[in-house]
């Protein structure tokens, strides 16, 4: 713990260190660059007390992500400029080095001075990130998407070709601060022509109350031709509190799950329906949360019992993840799989069509739309919510509409 703390000050330090230099420079004002020195080192007390306070009983707290966008509206500009300024750094002492063995007879040492262009280009960049999270905050976050994809399988049942899948994932209600912007979102997700809605998870940060002050506004999703149905997601378990006893963590498990049937959703719990139209059905299977890192309540032969190989199958499983470890390669084949979970780290950068870039795709092989390996599919919502950082750069709220069509995908 000791060591972590040293090593964790040390990086601070560095950090403050190389983004001093672009300031200094570029400014020669003295008072300038003491009140630059004053307000960093505030900023860096006032983030480490407010974590500091932290209560784990509580879970989070308005206070928590305010906290937690101040640190990287800080942070993540310093650290673009410590890149810039220590990677000039290493190029001055490789000059000097050059000077003084090749150029210098010498043998003082030359290291070339600071270049100010460096610094500014080091500054230019970090207003990027600086900029993109105020904007996350104050509009990327209810800047909802309705993502559209079509997918075909050769064995989709006549019936249900064209058949529509509205999907939302990961409400994170607890972390709600505009009653007009939420409202506007159920509008958005009314609006979609969809046979079906599915929610796959994280309704709540941790306490059912959280959702209390947005049942209403919630109960208005309107009911759907072949049904509301859900599953639970990781936080929905409470999990991430330090309870007073277990019944009180059991009273609000329970609770949470009550809240899917308070919003109009049939809440699956390892267990699965079949949905028939006209002559044809297809299997619903939900399954509880299966996470590599996190809890792994989801047992997928249990949901899946009785279920023939032949029959089509879609999976609602929370985090992607179990489609990596289990779902793949099962030999009942799961069409397809609606996971969310990641929210895409909600910071990244994503051109529809041509590029996508999160830190999420580091830690989750599926992390941010539609995976495909030997006809097998996952979709990964990119989640309705927020949750840590107030906001969202770059991967935004999602509520996506599949369409299942019959026939091989033309790609």
């Amino acid at each position: 713990m000791i060591i972590r703390f040293i090593i964790l000050c040390a990086l601070f330090l560095f950090i403050e260190f190389y983004s001093y230099q672009a300031f200094r420079t570029l400014i020669k004002l003295r008072w300038v660059l003491v009140s630059y020195q004053i307000i960093s080192v505030l900023l860096l007390i006032f983030i480490i007390y407010s974590f500091s306070q932290v209560d784990r009983s509580v879970g989070q707290t308005r206070q928590f992500m305010f906290t937690t966008g101040l640190m990287l509206m800080v942070y993540v500009p310093k650290i673009v400029l410590t890149l810039i300024m220590f990677g000039e750094d290493i190029f001055r002492v490789g000059a000097g080095i050059v000077n003084y063995f090749v150029y210098n007879s010498s043998g003082s040492a030359a290291i070339p001075s600071r270049r100010k262009f460096i610094s500014q280009i080091g500054l230019g960049l970090a207003a990027v990130p600086f900029l993109s999270l105020i904007y996350g905050i104050f509009e990327g976050k209810y800047n909802y998407k309705v993502i559209k994809q079509t997918i075909f399988f050769p064995d989709l049942p006549d019936a249900f070709d064209g058949f529509k899948i509205t999907q939302i994932s990961d409400v994170h209600s607890g972390s709600f601060d505009n009653p007009e912007k939420i409202s506007y979102a159920i509008d958005l997700i009314n609006e979609q022509e969809a046979d079906m809605i599915l929610f796959t998870g994280d309704i709540v940060n941790t306490h059912a109350k959280e959702m209390h002050p947005w049942l209403e506004t919630f109960s208005r999703i309107k009911d759907y031709k072949y049904g509301k149905f859900s599953v639970l997601g990781n936080h929905d378990y409470g999990e991430y509190v330090t309870w007073p006893s277990e019944v009180e963590k059991t009273e609000n498990f329970e609770a949470i799950k009550k809240l899917y049937g308070q919003i109009g959703f049939k809440l699956l719990l390892n267990e699965h329906s079949y949905i028939q139209k006209g002559d044809d059905k297809i299997a619903l299977i939900g399954v509880e949360n299966w996470g590599q890192n996190f809890k792994k309540a989801g047992d997928l032969n249990k949901a899946s019992q009785n279920v023939t190989q032949d029959d089509f199958k879609v999976l609602m499983s929370h985090d992607p993840s179990h489609w990596e470890y289990e779902i793949k390669n099962h030999p009942k084949n799961f069409h397809l799989t609606l996971s969310g979970h990641t929210h895409g780290m909600q910071f990244g950068i994503e051109i529809p069509g041509y590029f996508k870039w999160s830190i999420a795709q580091y830690i989750y092989k599926q992390w941010a739309g539609l995976y495909e390996e030997l006809g097998r599919y996952v979709y990964v919502n990119r989640g309705f919510g927020f949750h840590a950082y107030p906001g969202r750069v770059g991967i935004m709220p999602e509520i996506t509409v599949i369409e299942l069509k019959k026939g091989k995908n033309v790609a």
